[in-house]
């Protein structure tokens, strides 16, 4: 295999592209334009998926490809940027999609030499990518396949090297589950969207990495300098306790004061014994302490359980999204079960906001006598049943059933096979299930759910400001000016995931494109990236980028929307009661603010001012206004 390697700070300066139907690979230099244009992560994958998968195709398909991608501070002294990125084309939704996982196989990536990892086509049979620095092998996965990712790792860690890093599906990948997650090695996932599915076509089991180098860094002592001062901000940062001895868990029943974690399939009836989710209860749980590659937070935690049906587990989290997605939107508010279908869904290979709320929609429509036990396959769904939800996990990972069949297709397409009015209760933005949020008690948010690239994600869209009062306080039940914080805080994003900085970090203004660029010019010594501005500028380009890849797929406006419940029917409980979305002034004020038309395209002006002038000249061909 021939490779060639460029001088780069920061960078590895290659790409590896694994060809799975030819079982080949070559390394690829490091473009100079792609890095000055995209910095890394997010940025990468995008402008790769852009480029080389046309509209339309089949996302099981071998035409389909996988970017992982990690960024220029990956594996150095920077906190809390050593995370990687999936990017694809959702077998759930159709369009673009981008989901970021944790744990040390970014940073391993990196130590191995490269910066991105292209997987193409499709295996004849059961592969696994096995990495060990420059020497790269195609190795038979037949014996590992059908084992649950835990078992998987143990077998592939022993055949390769104990001290690898790995990525791994599940049988919920290898069953071709839209809502199938990539799992590492140290039970962290890359989920929304269905990436496990796309390994599953693709015949990949794993991709197991280990690696002996370094990046080289511009000016080690400037990064130094920029390093201490971050961990002097964590040290003071008011939040800093909270996240490193509960993790996002210690938000959950504050999130429920607040009007979010919407029970019961977002009817927001209140949630009889939500005082489950205090942290104190929580904490109780907790026995042991987890983290990423390079960060102090450390944010994981390891519960345990001692009593009841489901004594003798000890797992990572659920963190506050499981709660969530296995509890108040289940009415469930036993902590034991919640933690059992946690590491059901990290075993199996499944995202669990996506499984949860697929529960939690087929429980309504058996509440409303929409379903019954004939298409149940003789469960009966009831709020709160949490072995009735265990069931339903294993069902949806195996396929098993009608109903576990049926939902392994996702909310959206489920509610289109079962019709009868299904689609009303079906909690999804653009075939991606909702999160832990609730529009109509954060208007902001939810304008970032309804135009997202990715559809319905928090994580892309965070709005600190009606949250937190970071950079500044907001009313969160107003509409005005949302359209703009709307726009700053996915710019914000996709500019830090290009690093791949953590969300919570970005969320709460520990990280943002000052000190980004601060740190970022330090390590790679690239001119363009000592102005803030340009970080802004090329946040703003990746959204857009990821918006052109959509509407070439066929989004516009009217997939910019939220469930009908939300824009329909009042918000119940405190403190949002009386509360609807107001979608269409919303949408009309962020189209404005984005630059795009009225149809949600960005205009030709748009694009050219942001340096897309090739995309901008392929949408043309949809008849793009000037």
């Amino acid at each position: 295999m021939k490779k060639k390697v460029d001088s780069w700070f920061g960078y590895m300066g290659q790409v590896l592209r694994v060809d799975l139907t030819h079982r080949k690979c070559r390394v690829e230099p490091l473009q100079k334009e792609l890095v000055e244009n995209f910095i890394g992560g997010r940025g990468f994958g995008a402008k790769i998926l852009w480029d080389e998968i046309p509209a339309g195709i089949d996302p099981l398909s071998p035409e389909n490809k996988l970017v992982i991608s990690t960024g220029p501070l990956t594996g150095t002294k920077v906190q809390s940027a050593s995370r990687w990125v999936a990017q694809f084309k959702s077998p759930l939704t159709g369009i673009y999609c981008r989901s970021v996982g944790g744990g040390y196989f970014g940073a391993e990536l990196k130590f191995a030499g490269y910066d991105m990892v292209i997987v193409e086509g499709k295996a004849e049979r059961p592969v696994y990518v096995w990495i060990d620095d420059d020497k790269v092998e195609f190795k038979n996965a037949t014996k590992v396949w059908g084992m649950n990712t835990l078992a998987a790792r143990d077998f592939l860690l022993e055949e390769t090297e104990k001290g690898a890093r790995a990525i791994i599906v599940g049988p919920a990948g290898e069953n071709l589950v839209k809502v199938a997650a990539i799992v590492t090695d140290d039970s962290r996932t890359a989920a929304r969207g269905g990436p496990g599915a796309v390994m599953g076509s693709k015949n990949l089991k794993a991709i197991v990495v280990k690696g002996s180098k370094k990046p080289v860094i511009y000016n080690e002592e400037a990064l130094g300098e920029a390093v201490k001062e971050q961990i002097q901000a964590y040290r003071q940062w008011s939040h800093f306790k909270d996240f490193h001895e509960l993790g996002t868990d210690h938000a959950v029943y504050l999130w429920y004061t607040f009007g979010h974690f919407p029970p019961y399939n977002f009817q927001q009836r209140e949630l009889a014994g939500v005082e489950r989710f205090r942290p104190e209860v929580l904490a109780s749980y907790v026995v042991g302490h987890k983290g990423c590659y390079g960060c102090m937070v450390r944010c994981g935690k390891v519960f345990k359980v001692t009593k009841g049906p489901y004594a003798g587990i000890a797992w990572e989290f659920p963190e506050l999204e499981t709660h969530w997605s296995f509890g108040g939107i289940l009415g469930n508010c036993n902590i034991e079960s919640i933690i059992a279908a946690n590491m059901l869904c990290d075993l199996y290979g499944l995202d669990t906001i996506s499984t949860g709320v697929a529960i939690a929609f087929a429980t309504e429509l058996y509440e409303k006598g929409i379903i019954g036990k004939s298409e149940t396959d003789g469960l009966e769904l009831k709020w709160g049943d949490a072995e009735v939800m265990l069931e339903m996990v294993k069902r949806i990972a195996l396929r098993m059933g009608n109903m576990g069949n049926l939902l392994a297709e996702g909310t959206k397409r489920a509610a289109e096979i079962i019709g009868r009015g299904a689609e009303k209760y079906a909690m999804h933005i653009k075939g991606l299930e909702m999160p832990a949020y609730d529009p109509r008690a954060m208007k902001g948010q939810g304008l970032g759910l309804a135009t997202g690239t990715i559809g319905g994600s928090h994580a892309i869209s965070w709005n600190k400001f009606e949250i937190l009062g970071v950079p500044k306080k907001v009313d969160p039940f107003i509409v005005e000016g949302k359209a703009e914080l709307a726009k700053y805080v996915q710019d914000e994003m996709a500019a830090c995931e290009t690093a791949v900085f953590c969300k919570l970090t970005v969320n709460h203004n520990m990280t943002n494109p000052n000190f980004y660029s601060k740190v970022l010019y330090s390590a790679t010594g690239i001119e363009e990236f000592k102005d803030p501005k340009y970080l802004w500028l090329v946040g703003e380009r990746i959204w857009n980028l990821e918006r052109a890849f959509d509407v070439r797929e066929g989004i516009e406006r009217k997939h910019d929307t939220v469930p009908v419940r939300l824009l329909k029917e009042a918000m119940p409980r405190a403190p949002a009661k009386g509360q609807i979305f107001e979608l269409d002034k919303l949408l009309k004020d962020y189209y404005r603010v984005r630059g795009w038309d009225e149809r949600g395209s960005p205009t030709k002006k748009k694009l050219v001012e942001l340096g897309l002038v090739e995309v901008a000249g392929e949408l043309e061909k949809k008849a793009l206004p000037t």
